[in-house]
Formats: C-alpha cells, sequence, structure tokens
C-alpha cells in the first residue's frame, strides 16, 4: 500500500509555484519528482559536515559508492542547510533547536510532497546528555517529552496555544532496537527524550553564564526525569515528532549520549572517542536501511 505525504495545508493547492527558500530549491526551477522521486529513507541531524559524512557511509554499505567518491551539496545556494543524495537515501542537516530543524522540516515535508514520494522513513540522528546511561549509550525515543516531562508540543499560532503530541513510532522503535541487538557492538535503549529549549538553564546545567540554582536542585530535577521514563535529552525531538505525526510520516529518534548528566555537565571525552561514540547513530540507521533494502 502507498502511504502517501499528508499536507495539513489547503493553501499550497492554490499556489502557481512553491519557494523552498531556506533549501534554495523551487517547484518552478527544479523537477522534484525527477530529483527526489526514489526517496524511501530521510535522516537528518544538526551538522552538515556530519550530514554529508553520513552519506557517504550509507552509499559505500549500500554499494552505491566509494571512500573517494564526492556527494555534492543539492542545497548548495544557500548557507542555511545542507542536502545530500545517493540512491533512496536524502541526508539533510537541520541545524539546532526547534525553530532552526522546524523551518527544515516544513520545507522538507513540502519537498517529498512535491516530488510524490510514498513510504518514507524519516530518522533522526544526533546527540544528547544521557541521564543514568553510560557515555556512548544510544537512545532511541519513544516518546519526545518537554521539561516538564508531558509528551507534547507547545505552540502558539496566531495568538492561541496549540497543543501536539509527540509520539513516536513503536514499531519503527522496536525495528532499529532489533537491528541494534543484532549489531551487538553498544548499549542501546527505548526510552523518553526530553526536549529542551536551551543548552544550559533548560537542562539544568550548572556552567553557563546564569545560573539561579545549587546542584542538589539540578539533581532532584534529573533523577526526576529519569524517574518518569528520561533517559536523555536534547532540543529538536518535539517538533521532529509532531510534524512527522501530522504529516504521516513514520519516524524515529536516535541518538548517543556524550556524557550522563548525573555526573557533570561538560563534555570532557577526547576528540577520538567523540568522534567514535557520534557513529553509533550512522552505523545503526545504516544497518536498518540496508536491512530494510535487504542488504543484510
Amino acid at each position: 500500500r502507498e502511504n502517501f505525504i499528508h499536507l495539513c495545508n489547503p493553501h499550497l493547492e492554490k499556489m502557481k509555484e512553491d519557494i523552498l527558500y531556506h533549501f534554495a530549491l523551487g517547484t518552478g526551477t527544479h523537477d522534484f519528482p525527477a530529483l527526489f522521486g526514489d526517496v524511501k529513507f530521510v535522516c537528518v541531524g544538526g551538522s552538515p559536515s556530519r550530514m554529508k559524512a553520513f552519506i557517504a557511509y550509507i552509499a559505500e554499505e549500500l554499494g552505491l559508492g566509494s571512500p573517494d567518491c564526492d556527494y555534492p551539496n543539492i542545497c548548495a545556494g544557500t548557507d542555511r542547510y545542507a542536502m545530500y543524495k545517493v540512491g533512496p537515501v536524502l541526508s539533510v542537516s537541520h541545524g539546532m533547536g526547534i525553530p532552526s530543524i522546524s523551518i527544515m522540516l516544513h520545507e522538507l515535508i513540502k519537498l517529498l510532497y512535491h516530488a510524490k514520494c510514498s513510504n518514507i522513513t524519516i530518522i533522526r540522528i544526533g546527540t544528547s546528555g544521557g541521564i543514568g546511561l553510560e557515555p556512548g549509550s544510544v537512545v532511541i525515543t519513544r516518546q519526545s517529552v518537554d521539561a516538564t516531562f508531558k509528551p507534547q508540543l507547545e505552540q502558539v499560532v496566531l495568538g492561541k496555544t496549540v497543543i501536539r503530541s509527540t509520539n513516536l513510532d513503536e514499531q519503527l522503535a522496536e525495528e532499529l532496537m532489533q537491528c541494534s541487538n543484532e549489531i551487538g557492538q553498544f548499549n542501546t535503549v527505548i526510552g523518553n527524550t526530553m526536549c529542551t529549549l536551551d543548552f544550559y538553564e533548560g537542562q539544568g546545567r550548572l556552567d553557563g553564564a546564569i545560573c539561579l540554582y545549587d546542584e542538589e536542585e539540578k539533581l532532584q530535577y534529573l533523577k526526576k526525569a529519569y524517574d518518569s521514563g528520561v533517559r536523555n535529552i536534547e532540543m529538536e525531538s518535539s517538533v521532529f515528532a509532531a510534524m512527522c505525526n501530522l504529516s504521516g510520516v513514520k519516524a524515529a529518534v536516535v541518538c548517543v549520549t556524550l556524557l550522563n548528566r548525573l555526573e557533570g555537565d561538560q563534555i570532557s571525552s577526547s576528540h577520538d572517542v567523540l568522534v567514535e561514540y557520534q557513529q553509533r547513530p550512522q552505523k545503526l540507521v545504516g544497518y536498518f536501511i540496508k536491512k530494510s533494502l535487504g542488504k543484510v
């Protein structure tokens, strides 16, 4: 059964041309079905360089490229986001925080719609702060929760507060967990992910420019988060889950933890260790894509 992108915007049908400004793409200048019609998997992450590394990795894994291949940035006409493609896989950067990924997702969802893509799976791969987990553990998100541990995104639209669900696809999460078990290289758990509005106070850090609470209050809050099912903290998952839900897209969030926040606030691991940690979500999602395509 073909499952197409659902657009929650009747106004788009009345537009002669749709300009995806932050991608430097448009329906009047680009043939979206020809460029993107075969896409089945979209992987998004914060850093342009990380997403370029991912497309090179998946190309080699799928036998569609070699280590010395260069992959052009489809969004080279802008410096906001970077986009790379190989075979049925699209790799897109989203920047940092809810506003940045929200803008990217609006245009990405429209791109997939205009390209007439079907049966799409979108996965966010990234880094996070862990709670009660050894650094390097991978968390597959069950629900994205806000800073009060509610599984919702609160957004103000036309001056009114709108509440949107932030649940993620349970079956996809279980499939990814099974893939990690088959790889057997690193600890992986399914848990809730807390999505915050900033990196310092919003995540209870003691090392920001402003901090008006003490260490005991911080630890009480993080332990309360752990008891509610939260296993990691990042800054994009809530709007990612909400927008994918509204668009009828199967979605997952797979993030590695760079530290255990119950033991500190600053990321002190060596560069080489952090690079290896950051490759873990890439390996897991790469294996999932290969398995989905019958190449494992």
